[in-house]
C-alpha cells in the first residue's frame, strides 16, 4: 500500500498494475557502484507517490539455453 508519507519503489520488470491515482516515475540510482558492480539494487526503478496499491510479481531473467534431446 502506498500512502503520502511512505511512498514505493519497484523494479519495472516485475510491476504489473497501479491503481489509477498513482502515477509512476522513473527514478534511477547511479553512481560509480553502478558501474563498478558493487551496488545491490536495481538502479532503474519505478517511483509510486501519493495513495493507492501496487500489484508486483517476481521476475528474473533465465538465460537462453540450448535444448538438449
Amino acid at each position: 500500500m502506498v500512502t503520502k508519507d511512505r511512498p514505493a519503489f519497484t523494479d519495472p520488470n516485475a510491476t504489473v498494475a497501479w491503481s489509477g491515482n498513482l502515477m509512476p516515475e522513473p527514478k534511477t540510482d547511479i553512481s560509480l557502484k553502478t558501474f563498478v558492480g558493487l551496488s545491490s539494487g536495481e538502479s532503474i526503478q519505478m517511483a509510486f507517490i501519493g495513495e493507492g496499491f501496487i500489484v508486483i510479481q517476481p521476475f528474473e531473467e533465465i538465460p537462453y539455453a540450448t535444448p538438449v534431446a
